[in-house]
């Protein structure tokens, strides 16, 4: 059997986190992820993403199959509202649907967080898994400058 577990971003080495994020193929559907990284931007990613952790409490985890890292994801508070993301290696996309699943079962079982978001770029036209979740359409947003399609879902 395999196991995903969550962990903090510090614990995975800088240089998997840039291979991992240097991959043309994530900028397909990330439109804030808009050049090339270096070490200097790992740096600067993760300690926001800490920041968040510190701020709220929560924010998002560097996720591992079987001990290997395989992307990052989680909660991160938007405007008073808990927003999910996840961004996997891709060879490694097969596995979102396990690990959101692991997610919300986390967010159903805060009570922090009555309902999560998604918002996800228009390249992403493939929904159907997460409207089968239950998640509801609710419109177009910006954010930072770019175009997303915002979806929620009740955890409760």
């Amino acid at each position: 059997m395999t196991k995903i577990e969550f962990t903090r971003l510090p614990d995975i080495d800088a240089k998997e986190i840039l291979f991992h994020m240097s991959d043309p193929r994530l900028m397909e559907h990330m439109p804030l992820l808009t050049g090339a990284w270096g070490l200097s931007d790992v740096a600067r990613f993760v300690e926001a993403k800490e920041q968040c952790w510190s701020r709220d409490g929560l924010g998002h985890w560097a996720i591992l199959h079987n001990g290997n890292y395989v992307g990052w994801g989680g909660f991160q508070k938007e405007e008073g509202e808990w927003d999910y993301g996840l961004v996997l290696k891709p060879d490694s996309f097969g596995l979102g649907g396990r690990i959101t699943r692991k997610a919300l079962d986390f967010a159903a079982s805060d009570p922090r967080i009555p309902f999560v978001t998604f918002l996800l770029p228009p390249s992403r036209t493939k929904t159907g898994a997460l409207l089968r979740l239950g998640a509801e359409f609710i419109g177009e947003t910006e954010y930072e400058g770019a175009l997303f399609r915002k979806y929620r879902l009740n955890t409760g």
